[in-house]
C-alpha cells in the first residue's frame, strides 16, 4: 500500500510503495492496455507520478513508475488494435485543436504529471547577484543578455519548473529547461501580434518537454520552438541566445545582472536534483527512437540547428572553428543531472556560440538521442569523423 504523512506545511516522509502493490499496478496496467483503454492506463500512471512529484521523491522511486509506464506503452506498442492512439488524456484540451497538427500524435506520451502539474513560475523574483548569497560558484544557471541588462536562471529552479514566463529590457521572454533532454532555451514571447505566456502540457514527445501557449492552447515543441498542434501549429518561435554557463561565468560576464529565486524556497527541495543519476543512466526516459550506431544516447553534444559536435570532442579541443562558428569550450560547471545535489555534481564544463563578429549564436547542449530526434538529417562531428543518421 501507499504509505506517507501529511502536515499542514509540507509532505516530508517518503511513501512506501510494496511488493504487493507494486503486482497491483502491473496488473491494472495489463488490463487497461489488453483491452486497449489508453485513458485509464494513461491517467492510473499519472496519478502515480503526481503523487511521487508532490512528495519530492527521489529518482530511485520515480525508475519504478516509470518502468510501469514503460512497459505499458511498449505492451500498446504490440498490441495492433492501439496503433495510432495517442497515449495520453485529450480531456484536459478542451480548447486544443487537434485535428491541425505538424506531427503523428502517437508520439506523443504522458511524461506523468498532468497539465501545469509542473508548474511554470509566471511573476520571477530575483536579487542582484551579490545578494544571490550561499551559491556555489559553479552551479549551472542559463544565462541572458538583452541589450545590457542580464539575468541567470539557475537549474536548481528550472529542474522543478522548466518555464519562466519573464519580461527582460522590455522583451517578454520564455526561459525554459528541459531535464530529459537537458535542454536549456530562450524563446521571445511575442507571436502573431500578441504576447504570449507559457506552461507545461505534462507530455513529452521523444523525451522532450511539450509546452502550451495559455492564450491559444496550442502545443509547442521545447526543443526548436516549433508549433506542433493546435492554431498555431506550422508555426516557430524565434530563439534567443543564451548560456548555459556556471554562476560564476555569468558574474564575470555580468557583475550587475541578477538571478533567480524560488517565489516560495518551501516549495521544492531546490538544490536536490530530481533525476539524480539520469547523467549515467543506460538509455533516456520514455524514449523510442533510434541513435546511429556506436554513438552513446547519453553523450552530451554541443548542438547548433541541424550539426551538432560531440561534448569529449569540444572539451579535448578546447577551442574549434566551424565554417563562420567558433566554439569554445572551458571547465567550471556542474551537471544538474548527476548527483542527487546539484552542488556535488561533476563538471561538464562551459561552452560557449560565437558567429564570426563575435555575436553568440542559439546552441544547445543536449544528449546524442534527443539531437537526432529532433534533426534525423543532422550530422553529429566527433574525434573520428562525422556521423549521420541512417535510413
Amino acid at each position: 500500500m501507499l504509505i506517507w504523512n501529511e502536515s499542514e506545511s509540507a509532505v516530508t516522509d517518503p511513501y512506501i510503495l510494496d511488493d504487493a502493490r507494486f503486482s497491483d499496478l502491473l496488473q491494472e496496467f495489463r488490463i487497461y492496455w489488453a483491452e486497449c483503454r489508453v485513458t485509464e492506463a494513461t491517467l492510473l500512471c499519472r496519478n502515480s507520478m503526481s503523487l511521487a512529484w508532490a512528495l519530492n521523491q527521489e529518482l530511485s522511486m520515480k525508475y519504478v513508475l516509470l518502468t510501469i509506464l514503460l512497459l505499458a506503452f511498449m505492451s500498446c506498442a504490440e498490441n495492433p488494435q492501439a496503433q495510432n492512439r495517442p497515449g495520453f488524456d485529450t480531456s484536459a484540451w478542451p480548447d486544443t485543436d487537434f485535428s491541425r497538427t505538424e506531427i503523428d500524435l502517437s508520439e506523443v506520451i504522458s511524461g506523468g504529471p498532468g497539465k501545469d502539474g509542473i508548474p511554470s513560475i509566471d511573476r520571477p523574483v530575483f536579487v542582484p547577484v551579490d545578494e544571490y548569497n550561499d551559491a556555489d560558484p559553479l552551479e549551472p544557471v542559463v544565462g541572458v543578455v538583452i541589450e545590457g541588462q542580464a539575468r541567470a536562471y539557475p537549474l536548481r529552479v528550472l529542474t522543478w519548473h522548466e518555464i519562466v514566463n519573464d519580461e527582460l529590457a522590455g522583451q517578454p521572454i520564455a526561459v525554459t529547461y528541459c531535464p530529459l533532454c537537458n535542454t536549456s532555451v530562450v524563446f521571445d514571447r511575442r507571436h502573431d501580434g500578441q504576447v504570449l505566456e507559457f506552461g507545461t502540457t505534462g507530455n513529452l514527445r521523444h523525451s522532450d518537454l511539450i509546452m502550451y501557449d495559455r492564450q491559444t492552447e496550442s502545443w509547442w515543441q521545447q526543443y526548436g520552438g516549433q508549433g506542433i498542434v493546435g492554431e498555431y501549429a506550422g508555426s516557430e518561435l524565434r530563439i534567443i541566445a543564451s548560456r548555459l554557463e556556471s554562476l560564476e561565468n555569468f558574474i564575470e560576464r555580468a557583475p550587475d545582472g541578477e538571478v533567480l529565486v524560488p517565489n516560495d524556497p518551501r516549495a521544492r527541495d531546490y538544490g536536490r536534483n530530481p533525476y539524480a543519476g539520469y547523467d549515467e543512466a543506460a538509455a533516456p526516459f520514455l524514449f523510442r527512437g533510434r541513435v546511429p550506431d556506436g554513438v552513446e544516447p547519453m553523450m552530451r553534444v554541443v548542438a547548433i540547428d541541424d550539426v551538432a559536435f560531440a561534448l569529449p570532442h569540444v572539451s579535448d579541443a578546447g577551442d574549434m572553428v566551424y565554417e563562420d562558428l567558433h566554439v569554445r569550450w572551458e571547465a567550471g560547471q556542474r551537471t544538474a543531472l548527476g548527483d542527487r545535489r546539484i552542488d556535488r555534481g561533476a563538471d561538464v564544463g562551459n561552452v560557449v556560440v560565437q558567429d564570426h563578429d563575435g555575436n553568440d549564436v542559439p546552441y544547445l547542449v543536449t544528449f546524442a538521442f534527443a539531437f537526432f530526434a529532433f534533426n534525423p538529417e543532422g550530422v553529429l562531428h566527433t574525434a573520428s569523423g562525422p556521423i549521420r543518421q541512417e535510413n
